[in-house]
């Protein structure tokens, strides 16, 4: 790949001739990860970059340096140091041709030679940077500290380039920020040359982001954007606006189609007539069969019972029949088995039983568990597994024993090994990092919000280590007039693991009392009386995305799917990140493409057109989007080549331009104000890639698109009503979701909408 950066590193680093320290081989005691190197009868001086500034403290209490100066932490023979999200960003456009500076058809595609890396443009930015070049510059070793992670080895990697690092680089990667971990992770450091095929592949993802953003909204706003609005295309986040657009046209044009249920109440249990499989049930049957063969049932089971009554004289007709004949019981069966404990955590499961629950918004959900990360009792959020490594299960006692709040669940363990199941601990299962899991720090001074996230991972921690729930089921068959009427019960014989979730079982049976309830005692040939019934119904049509299912659907490429074993089959292809994936949904929000009604996903008037505008099935296909997904982390594995994936994308948007270059239809896009929301500033969304920054970085990323030139300016959004001052303001109503009232909050002034999606707020 073309990039006007630093060849790749060799084994032992950013290494030089000048730097005499070329073949030099660093070795960190197991025991005392801190202690301070001689070399050519001088201190050698090492440099430790970590995230963020709390995960520098952490560090640098660890490693003994406790010498605070500004940017940095001193001591013990260590200078520890931090970025705070992205210092580098990929060039803008005009900084590679000054032709690019303007909006222009004729300009595109712009596939520069080589792609570069430049500062962010902030003050703050650039005064750190310039610590962190001071200090490499001096440095004897540099330790990567960064998110162990695709964007931290990227964010860090481009910090290290642009200052220039010439000597040795080792790696810390760890799990979790406690002391143990990290002193661990010292005594273990890694060749940065190991996490090379990691940072490729972040580099391909941010060139190929860069290369489609720009240039597809760039075509598609002078195209079709009628000089009114910026029509923002992303490879991550049009797939996903197409998905809820897809669901939101299913439901508009649902034609609903009345059908009538039999049933009869017999022994005051209700049987239902057993009904006939259609042709379209056996052929989706027949499909997810086909998906996980795993699956596929050792007997094909027989399709019987009546027709469905889709007229309401048949179903008088049969009503009629069987009401003056008695009811028998025709067969009872009862089938014993177990249910496992659910699955631990990976990042999405985790943002899905947030959202469903608590209705937490996928990047809420991310930013409390980062945060529990960073308060130590959590281990590393932004993983994709869940699964755990052999080497977890000799410490999990002592995690079970660190968590004391729950030490009416932790004590029936103690005193005896613990359950290892091939459903939790599996090598082939884990790459990077293990599945989400509490450290055993016990916890303190945590948010009600951080307590209930908190709360999930511990339970279902600890149910993975409770045996299987035994049940069973028991079915009964009856008939009347030969038509034949079913009823099915279910019945716990041990709870196992469900103890531990014992008020939620409460709650699901409350939802699912058909299928939880207790039948009474029935015997084979016995009949009397019963009372059939007939009850009209309506085919209902799919329901809206809500965040979780909208992130279950990008997880597996727009197949909802239940099943654990399958969707983890599918993760390969899915859209984005774990990471990334609550970014792209807020992304949305923030352009205006989407809002929320309560929990549910609405494409706005815009959203709609735009992909309905959009005829090039590779920028809105989830399936296409997967693929590219599949082969960045085959990037991972080195089992691709990052050069192929940047050609193959090049050549894509190459002829993406030229496809709509050759569009003559005058399609555009009609700008619909969305009452609720506002219209977004385009010189902050247009060309600004998804990555993550400090929250002065949009700032930052506006004065740059603004340099590069920007179409006509879109349509200015009506002046927001005045408000009154002070604490007048409570009670008013939102000016920006004109829903929701004025709330006093801490430090600002917020909208009683805030949990559906509104933004407003002013600081005091």
């Amino acid at each position: 790949m073309n990039l006007d950066i630093p060849p790749p590193l060799g084994k032992t680093g950013y290494a030089s001739e000048e730097s005499g320290l070329k073949n030099s081989v660093f070795r960190l005691p197991l025991h005392v990860p801190f202690r301070i190197f001689v070399h050519s009868k001088r201190q050698i001086m090492i440099v430790c970059i970590a995230e963020k500034p709390s995960v520098a403290r952490d560090i640098a209490e660890v490693l003994g340096a406790r010498n605070r100066k500004e940017g940095y932490i001193e001591g013990n023979g260590y200078q520890v140091t931090w970025t705070f999200g992205h210092l580098c960003t990929l060039k803008e456009p005009h900084e590679y041709t000054p032709s690019w500076k303007t909006w222009s058809l004729g300009s595109l595609p712009m596939i520069p030679p080589r792609f570069g890396i430049k500062l962010i443009n902030d003050p703050g930015i650039e005064k750190q940077f310039h610590i962190i070049e001071s200090l490499m510059s001096k440095a004897d070793l540099i330790i990567n500290c960064g998110d162990a992670g695709q964007e931290g080895e990227l964010i860090q990697r481009w910090v290290m380039q642009k200052a220039g690092a010439k000597c040795p680089v080792k790696r810390l990667w760890i799990s979790s920020l406690t002391e143990e971990a990290i002193r661990d992770g010292f005594a273990h450091l890694k060749d940065q040359s190991e996490f090379q095929p990691l940072y490729e592949a972040g580099l391909s993802r941010a060139i190929g982001d860069w290369t489609l953003g720009m240039n597809a909204t760039r075509l598609y706003t002078l195209k079709y954007g009628q000089n009114k609005q910026v029509l923002s295309i992303g490879r991550v986040q049009t797939p996903t606006l197409a998905l809820i657009v897809k669901r939101q046209q299913e439901i508009e044009h649902f034609v609903p189609k009345q059908y009538w249920e039999l049933k009869t109440v017999y022994r005051d249990t209700v049987f239902s007539a057993i009904v006939r499989k259609s042709d379209e049930e056996l052929a989706e049957e027949a499909e997810k069969e086909k998906e996980n063969p795993a699956k596929k049932k050792a007997q094909p089971v027989e399709n019987r019972g009546i027709p469905p009554i889709t007229d309401e004289q048949t179903g008088r007709e049969l009503l009629k029949r069987i009401r003056q004949v008695p009811f028998e019981v025709t067969d009872i069966s009862t089938k014993k088995g177990t249910e496992a404990p659910p699955r631990l955590f990976d990042l999405t499961s985790l943002q899905v039983e947030c959202n469903k629950k608590f209705s937490y918004s996928a990047d809420m959900t991310l930013q409390l568990i980062q945060s529990l990360y960073e308060k130590k009792v959590a281990t590393y959020p932004r993983v994709d597994t869940t699964f755990l490594s052999d080497d977890i299960y000799p410490k999990c006692p002592n995690i079970l024993a660190g968590l004391k709040d729950y030490a009416a669940y932790t004590a029936p363990l103690a005193g005896a090994p613990l359950i290892k199941s091939k459903k939790v601990f599996d090598n082939t299962k884990v790459t990077d990092h293990h599945a989400i899991i509490p450290t055993g720090v016990q916890p303190q001074g945590l948010t009600d919000m951080e307590k209930r996230v908190f709360d999930l991972i511990a339970r279902r921690f600890i149910a993975v280590f409770y045996p299987d729930c035994k049940f069973s089921t028991t079915t009964v068959l009856g008939e009347a007039d030969k038509i034949e009427f079913k009823v099915t019960g279910k019945q716990i014989l041990d709870p196992g693991w469900r103890v531990i979730f014992a008020k939620d079982q409460q709650d699901e049976a409350k939802e699912n009392t058909e299928e939880e309830r207790t039948l009474p005692a029935f015997h084979k040939g016995e009949s009397g009386p019963h009372e059939p019934m007939l009850n009209e119904k309506w085919t209902q049509p799919p329901r809206p995305y809500t965040e979780a299912t909208l992130l279950r659907a990008m997880e597996t490429a727009g197949k909802l799917v239940d099943n654990d074993e399958l969707r983890d089959a599918m993760k390969e292809n899915g859209i984005g990140r774990p990471s990334t994936r609550a970014a792209i949904i807020e992304t949305l929000f923030k352009r205006h493409y989407i809002r929320k009604e309560r929990k549910n996903l609405i494409a706005t008037p815009t959203g709609v057109e735009l992909i309905q505008l959009i005829h090039e099935e590779l920028l809105k296909s989830a399936e296409l989007t997967g693929i590219w997904e599949k082969k960045l982390r085959e990037i991972e594995r080195k089992s691709y080549d990052a050069g192929t994936f940047l050609t193959e994308l090049k050549q894509m948007v190459t002829e993406i331009v030229y496809s709509v270059l050759s569009d003559n239809s005058n399609r555009r896009v009609t700008v619909v104000e969305d009452k609720p929301v506002s219209i977004p500033k385009a010189k902050e969304t247009t060309e600004t890639p998804k990555k993550r920054t400090r929250k002065s970085t949009p700032k930052a990323a506006s004065k740059t698109t603004s340099k590069t030139g920007s179409p006509p300016k879109p349509k200015e959004e009506p002046a927001t009503p005045a408000l009154p001052e002070g604490d007048a303001i409570i009670g008013c109503r939102c000016p920006l979701c004109g829903k929701g009232t004025i709330l006093k909050g801490k430090t600002a002034y917020g909208c009683s909408e805030w949990k559906n999606g509104c933004t407003f707020r002013k600081p005091f």
